[in-house]
């Protein structure tokens, strides 16, 4: 296991005196507020602030608030591990008398829906589209819509720690004085008068180690809570995701150039099964070629009447290889949840019945993103070469 800078002295600090410190800050900060909340993004480190502050508000080691609500942030694209975890720990949190919201963006802002429907390119490192849209903008309006139902200042929660970033770490660095806070005790932020809440990050001082240790030892035994958490390490490369130090993300990112995350998923072999989910990043490459996108012609003008920047941008994939894509991955999902079948484990949905209403709907209707009509020609279509100064390079060849 790799070794981790330890900012508090050059002695590990162990799960015991990490919890010890968590209560501490929960003590010191949590009865300022009567209604708690948590951001649980289904992650190791959420994970385990939603899982150890219920415990110790159930045990009364810290002050019960009137109301813990925890807004979980489905993607509709989480490794299959980590939506099974989800599922068990939900229901083992609403039994013990806590609220769990699922956050899932509108039908038709969701990443396959936007792509097969709509027709809206993969996101790219220049046009990244997708993480405020299925994650970040559902999750600020549902955590605004609960904030505005409160007279007082709710106290919210999240899994933010330290040595996750460096630039996190540089901005928790500047910032960890305000209010009087200790970094020991959790980078508390109260922030203006009239803001809607106050943040509190209770386990900032916890090791990576010790998030493991709690979710693989200490949370699954009875008098921590019983929790099921060992699950959740299959996410992250199952008994060796501590050495792997992995990071979890959506499955087939088109943003990032390894999937390392789904590698380390289908080399356990109970997980073996979801092998064909490989076959999602290739497509996702093979959408931004322009035999599949439509290419403005050239001529375009802007309001004041001059030509547009960009004269023969590529644009939205066409409605023939929208209808090829989708029967590709419901290919994909057929063929693994037969194995799930055969094998007794959890299926998957790539696309649900109410999505695949959505993009058949779309195609059918042929919507196109704002500025395109779907007359445009395909990309592929060789065109005299247009320039925003009004200039044609024309082509060579006929």
């Amino acid at each position: 296991m790799k070794e981790q800078l330890n900012i508090f002295g050059l002695e590990k600090i162990t799960v015991a005196e990490s919890i010890d410190l968590t209560i501490s800050s929960m003590k010191e900060y949590g009865s300022k507020h009567k209604n708690w909340a948590a951001a649980w993004s289904w992650g190791k480190d959420s994970t385990t602030v939603v899982t150890l502050i219920t415990q110790l508000i159930c045990t009364g080691q810290i002050p019960k608030p009137d109301t813990f609500t925890i807004f979980a942030a489905d993607t509709r694209m989480e490794l299959p591990p980590l939506w099974a975890s989800s599922k068990v720990i939900t229901e083992q949190l609403e039994a013990r008398g806590v609220e769990v919201k699922i956050v899932t963006a509108p039908v038709d802002d969701r990443f396959l829906v936007y792509i097969l429907g709509r027709g809206v390119p993969p996101p790219s490192n220049r046009f990244r589209w997708c993480t405020g849209q299925i994650k970040v903008e559902p999750m600020e309006a549902a955590l605004k819509s609960h904030l505005f139902k409160s007279d007082e200042k709710i106290l919210m929660l999240t899994g933010v720690r330290l040595g996750e970033s460096s630039i996190r770490d540089q901005r928790i660095n500047v910032s960890c004085s305000k209010d009087g806070a200790e970094c020991g005790q959790g980078w508390y932020q109260e922030g203006l008068k009239n803001d809607l809440c106050s943040t509190l990050a209770p386990i900032l001082h916890w090791r990576v180690c010790n998030v493991w240790d709690w979710l693989k030892i200490f949370a699954p035994m009875e008098k921590y809570g019983g929790w099921d958490t060992q699950i959740l390490a299959d996410a992250y490369g199952g008994d060796e995701a501590e050495e792997l130090n992995a990071r979890t993300g959506c499955i087939g990112c088109p943003l990032a150039s390894k999937d390392k995350a789904l590698d380390n998923v289908i080399k356990i072999p109970r997980w073996n099964y979801l092998t064909p989910l490989k076959k999602l990043k290739p497509i996702y490459t093979e959408m931004r070629k322009p035999q599949y996108r439509l290419r403005k012609p050239g001529g375009q003008k802007r309001k004041d009447g001059k030509l547009a920047k960009n004269q023969q941008r590529m644009g939205p994939l066409s409605l023939a290889a929208r209808r090829q894509f989708l029967q590709e991955i419901l290919e994909i999902q057929n063929e693994i949840n037969i194995k799930a079948r055969e094998q007794e484990r959890p299926e998957i949905i790539l696309i649900n019945d109410d999505e695949l209403k959505a993009i058949n709907t779309m195609i059918e209707n042929k919507v196109f993103p704002n500025g395109w009509d779907g007359d445009e020609p395909l990309a592929s279509v060789p065109l005299d070469k247009m320039y925003s100064d009004g200039s044609v390079m024309k082509r060579l060849f006929y």
